[in-house]
């Protein structure tokens, strides 16, 4: 398998995923801007999202993608479709009781996690009623990524990448076509999260029939729990939670937070959020997905020096994408939420202050991205334990900084703070691999810094130049020229990157990776 090939094919899916989700974001500005209800529906959609990377996509991918790998290469097909049944029927079982008891207890749970909203009878009111209506969305999307992580291991990175387009699109749906007929109509965007939850794993079946692993999920959840490779997934998924917890718990704090700072705080973060994660997804989403089987492959074949050069060809990659995107979320913060947001309801006022944001974002993500690549160097080890550690430090680390740097830059402070927070996890993720061995840094890095930095330094001259020469928010009235604009300026600055790497002598070969 060609790792540059299947980064390139989980990117450009993810790449779908993430103009669908930009383009949903637009709609949702346009048609509620940055309001009670945008921050009630951001702050109901967080909870069950919130749960489902504690419970599925995080510490259920992290502890079960191993020891499936192991299973597959070592036990052969009846005894990893065992454990797939086994694992389906225990997770369903566990997270349809969780979100019934979410249902019931719905209106406690928004107090803990945005309880300024309860200054705002009506905005608390309306996030209760679609709390209730988005909880069982959890069943749904971790039954996707338990499909999701079976696809990736037998190599089919195309159908898991897809799926979340399908969330993005009944989102638009929602937005366009069902909204303006309903009584409420930001209750729309809450049963489009139901709708997206089911396509989302409704999508992936016809790729697990192709290799005859549809989940079972079967009426005795006691029988499943006591499969030995459901028992050991639970083992390692115990630790994963709370390191996965860790992160959610100080995104909570931050959310409680903006939801006292004022109407609008909640939804400036979350606008900041989908423009951060476009390159968090693009690199650190997709380089983390092809390389977790990958590097449990190597684990399980005691292969160490494979180990560590798909780690260093991770990292590399890393560092070529994810520094022209945080120079442009620094220097052109203002440019692209103008171009993305600014029609409708959303003010120039909301185009500042998600800019403020962004830009702040753009000082961190270079470790928000990291963290996707160093991680998974612990979890192919079935080493969860380490990571919890790193997390409970970062954890403080974080909320220290909010004390420092929110009364300083207000909702700024907060994206400032989760950023700072992500490279100090990065930093000891990297040293922790280290000093174990794990990973083992091939020659060139020097150069390859040298070359990174002398283009990155003349990207954000030109792109500096660009964001205050033109007025961004003024071309409100001709949106058509301010997309064209934008488009040349985002090619430029392509062209003009690319082109210093060549030009100083960068290789390009080495990234075209093969694994078995």
């Amino acid at each position: 398998m060609n790792l540059f090939r299947a980064l390139l094919t989980v990117s450009g899916f993810t790449l779908l995923s993430r103009v669908t989700g930009l383009a949903r974001e637009t709609l949702i500005a346009r048609a509620f801007g940055a309001s009670q209800y945008t921050d009630a529906f951001y702050v109901a959609f967080r909870i069950p999202n919130l749960l489902r990377r504690i419970s599925a996509e995080g510490a259920f991918s992290q502890a079960f993608v191993p020891i499936l790998a192991e299973f597959k290469n070592q036990k052969g097909h009846d005894a990893t479709k065992a454990l797939v049944d086994a694992t389906s029927t225990v997770l369903a079982w566990a997270l349809a009781i969780l979100s019934l008891l979410g249902v019931v207890g719905a209106t406690w749970v928004v107090f803990v996690v945005a309880s300024g909203l309860r200054s705002d009878g009506q905005a608390f009111t309306l996030a209760v009623s679609m709390t209730r209506i988005m909880f069982p969305y959890i069943v749904f999307i971790s039954l996707t990524s338990l499909a999701s992580g079976v696809l990736n291991t037998y190599k089919n990175f195309s159908l898991p990448a897809f799926a979340p387009v399908l969330l993005n699109v009944a989102f638009i749906v929602a937005a366009v076509f069902v909204a303006p007929h309903m009584k409420v109509p930001v209750f729309a965007l809450a049963w489009a999260v139901i709708a997206g939850g089911v396509a989302q794993f409704v999508v992936q079946l016809p790729g697990l029939k192709k290799i005859d692993m549809i989940p079972r999920i079967g009426l005795d959840p006691l029988k499943a729990i006591a499969h030995r490779g459901v028992k050991r997934v639970l083992a390692k998924m115990v630790p994963a939670m709370f390191a996965v917890s860790v992160a959610q718990i100080s995104l909570i704090i931050n959310t409680n937070i903006a939801s006292h700072i004022g109407p609008g705080a909640v939804s400036w973060i979350n606008y900041a959020d989908r423009l951060m994660e476009f390159p968090t997804a693009l690199l650190g989403v997709a380089l983390g997905t092809i390389l977790l089987p990958s590097l449990s492959k190597a684990h399980v074949d005691a292969d160490a020096h494979e180990y560590s050069s798909l780690l260093d060809w991770g990292l590399r990659v890393t560092f070529l994408l994810a520094a022209p995107s945080a120079i442009a979320l620094f220097f052109f913060a203002e440019p692209l939420t103008a171009t993305l947001f600014h029609y409708g309801k959303f003010d120039g006022n909301a185009v500042v202050m998600v800019g403020r944001a962004l830009a702040a974002y753009g000082i961190g993500l270079i470790g928000l991205i990291l963290i996707k690549i160093l991680a998974p160097g612990f979890y192919a080890k079935q080493d969860i334990k380490t990571p919890v550690k790193i997390g409970v430090f970062v954890l403080v680390i974080t909320q220290l900084s909010n004390y420092v740097f929110v009364p300083i830059f207000a909702h700024a402070g907060l994206t400032l703070s989760v950023g700072l927070g992500a490279c100090v996890n990065a930093l000891c993720l990297f040293i922790g691999l280290r000093r174990r061995g794990i990973y083992m840094p091939s020659s060139g890095w020097t150069a390859f810094f040298v070359q990174m930095i002398g283009a990155c330094l003349v990207l954000a001259g030109v792109m500096h130049w660009f964001a205050i020469s033109f007025d961004w928010i003024g071309m409100h009235a001709d949106p058509v020229r301010r997309m064209v604009l934008l488009a040349a300026c985002l090619v430029l600055f392509a062209a003009l990157y690319f082109g210093m790497l060549w030009l100083m002598g960068f290789k390009y070969a080495y990234f075209k990776r093969r694994v078995k």
